[in-house]
Order: C-alpha cells, then sequence, then structure tokens
C-alpha cells in the first residue's frame, strides 16, 4: 500500500527554505549590482588625474611631494587670497581616492537615477576631488551633472589662485569633465560673497568668472540666492527630471543657515527637518521638492559608512576597497527573492493543509 505523506505543505515548504538558503549563500549577488559601472567610474577618475598632474606640469606646478604624495594634483595649499575658511589636508586627500567615484555611483543607484536624467550639485571648491568623482561617476552612467560651483576654498582644497577650479576643469574637460557642465559660479565664502575673503582675493575670483563667461551668482540674501540656483537648475535640466541633488562641502547657499543640517548623514541622506525660507539651503529646498540628497560632507564619517580608507598612500586601485563590498541584503533583487520565499511558504502551507 502506497504511503502518501501527512503533511504536504511543511514537506515543501522545507524544500522551499533549502532551496532560497542555498541562494542567498552560493549566488553571486555582487556581480548584479552596480559594481561595474562604479569601477568604470573610478577608472575615468584615475585617468583624469593622470591628465591633470600632466596639466600641472606643463605649467610648472608639480605637485609638492609633502602634502600631495600620490600626485593627484587635487591637494591645494595651506593659505591663499582665495581661501575661506579651516580645513583638514587628510580629508581632502582621502577624497583624491577614485574609488570615490565608484562609492557616487552607488550613492546615485540608491537614489534610483537612472541613465540619461540629470543630477543638481551644489559644489564648493574645498573639495576637489568630490567634485571630480561626481562628474567621473556622471560620465560613467551617462548622466547630465548640473554644476554650480563656488570658487573660494577653505585650506588644502581648490585655493591655489594658479591653480583654481577652473583650471582644474578645463584640463579635465575632455575627460571626465565630459559628465557635468558647470552652469553658475559664485565667489563662495560668507554670504556667497566672500565677505570673509581678502579685497585681493575677492577681486581675483570675480575676474576669474567674467573671464569664464558663465553667469555669476552673487546674492547675499539666502532666499533669493535658493530661488536663484533653483532657476538655474530647471533650465539648464532642458525638460529632464531632476533626479537627485549631490552637495559637495558645507557651502553656506547648500547648507542654509538652520542648525538641523548639522544632524544629517554623510552620503544617502534623509533631511526631516524643512526650515522656513529665509533658513532653508538647497539642501533643504531640493528635499522639499522630494528630491533624494547625497550630502558629501565629513568626510571622516563618510569613509567609516561606506569603507572609503582614510588618507590613503598609494592610493588604492580602481575596483579595490570596502567600499565595493556592498551588503547583499541591500540589494533589490534580494528584497525581491526575500518577498518570493514568503509568499510561496504560505501558499504551500495553505493549498497543502490537511482538513
Amino acid at each position: 500500500m502506497r504511503k502518501t505523506l501527512r503533511y504536504p505543505g511543511i514537506y515543501l515548504a522545507a524544500g522551499l527554505s533549502l532551496f532560497f538558503f542555498g541562494l542567498f549563500k552560493f549566488f553571486p549577488f555582487e556581480a548584479l549590482t552596480e559594481r561595474a559601472t562604479m569601477v568604470r567610474a573610478a577608472e575615468i577618475m584615475a585617468a583624469a588625474e593622470r591628465t591633470l598632474l600632466e596639466c600641472r606640469e606643463r605649467r610648472g606646478l608639480s605637485p609638492d611631494a609633502a602634502t600631495d604624495p600620490n600626485r593627484t594634483g587635487l591637494v591645494g595649499v595651506e593659505t591663499s587670497p582665495i581661501s575661506t575658511t579651516l580645513g583638514n589636508i587628510e580629508a581632502k586627500r582621502t577624497t583624491t581616492n577614485p574609488n570615490c567615484a565608484g562609492l557616487v555611483v552607488r550613492l546615485l543607484n540608491e537614489a534610483r537615477v537612472k541613465e540619461g536624467e540629470a543630477i543638481a550639485v551644489g559644489g564648493s571648491s574645498s573639495f576637489p576631488g568630490l567634485l571630480l568623482a561626481v562628474l567621473s561617476a556622471a560620465k560613467a552612467m551617462d548622466l547630465d551633472a548640473l554644476l554650480i560651483c563656488s570658487l573660494g576654498a577653505s585650506q588644502w582644497g581648490a585655493n591655489d589662485p594658479r591653480f583654481s577650479w577652473l583650471d582644474i576643469y578645463g584640463c579635465i574637460a575632455g575627460g571626465a569633465g565630459n559628465g557635468g557642465r558647470v552652469i553658475a559660479l559664485s565667489v563662495g565664502g560668507e554670504g556667497d560673497t566672500g565677505l570673509d575673503m581678502s579685497v585681493e582675493g575677492r577681486r581675483f575670483l570675480l575676474e576669474e568668472i567674467r573671464k569664464s563667461g558663465l553667469p555669476l551668482i552673487e546674492e547675499p540674501d539666502l532666499q533669493r540666492n535658493v530661488e536663484l540656483r533653483s532657476r538655474l537648475y530647471k533650465e539648464n535640466a532642458r525638460g529632464k527630471r531632476i533626479a537627485a541633488f549631490v552637495n559637495i562641502g558645507g557651502s553656506w547657499a547648500n547648507m542654509g543657515t538652520d542648525a538641523s543640517v548639522l544632524g544629517l548623514k554623510p552620503g544617502s541622506t534623509r533631511v526631516r527637518d524643512i526650515p522656513p525660507p529665509e533658513r532653508r539651503g538647497m539642501i533643504q529646498e531640493m528635499a522639499r521638492r522630494g528630491v533624494p540628497v547625497i550630502h558629501l560632507l565629513n568626510i571622516k564619517g563618510l569613509g567609516a559608512r561606506y569603507g572609503l580608507p582614510w588618507d590613503p598612500s598609494p592610493l588604492p586601485q580602481p575596483g579595490e576597497g570596502d567600499v565595493y563590498r556592498r551588503s547583499p541584503g541591500s540589494h533589490p533583487l534580494v528584497m525581491t527573492l526575500i518577498g518570493a520565499y514568503f509568499i510561496l511558504a504560505i501558499l504551500a502551507l495553505a493549498l497543502f493543509r490537511r482538513p
């Protein structure tokens, strides 16, 4: 006489559990992530740094071995007429790691940015490495990065008048620079108008902006400054959806003046507090409009959160490092499979339930 299983649903559910356990344990989910694009972005940034080094050497401005031992050409000077605030040299050198571009790809994917879309970038010249990383990621992802940049910079940023951010951008415009467009410039610093700079430094930057032919933002009223930037982003997006806002550094116009901004996590961040317009920077304004925000500040915290090494020498090769070891549990496909497992297990138990 043929035996039948008393509780077939339980056995089927157990079989499903074993199948999904093996799938999660042995299937290379990492290969299905954005790793290839991340590595491509890092390679673009590494190539841009080589181009930048050649450009500097042609001008007789070879990087100082003591301050820029990796010869990236992205580390400035301790002080100059266009310096704004104090800066940490180790933080600046950390952001010259080409794998920062790979991290930006990961963050943009987390924000669900798609190929061909536009991203708004509010950048400070205090972190030329991060500016280059975002442009490299945009090129790798085929995005239109719309950059509004302040030219004043903190210590060790792009604060050398002989080689400011405009010089850096000009050198890499045929490479990583193809990933974005500088759509406007400001002097930066206090009030976004260089009130904390020397008269000489402010005059120099205004002349640099005039020669560039790009629009100048010179608006000390925060609310009107944010409105102007918002309009410039919209006009230059040319009908494309602005899929994310990337803040680089701690500029007044992007951060605003409300203390709540100090609590934002570096990287992918959720802006919970939207202050009134007179204290609202571009970060909060974009969040108010439902645009995902990526906050590239607090470099020590950024590295700890995403696996970027602190002040490495030599620099890691593109594709190396913990930033590429994304937790499989955070991948959308994994979440879908987990949902499918529970649904199938419940169906198995329900359909084969004995009366």
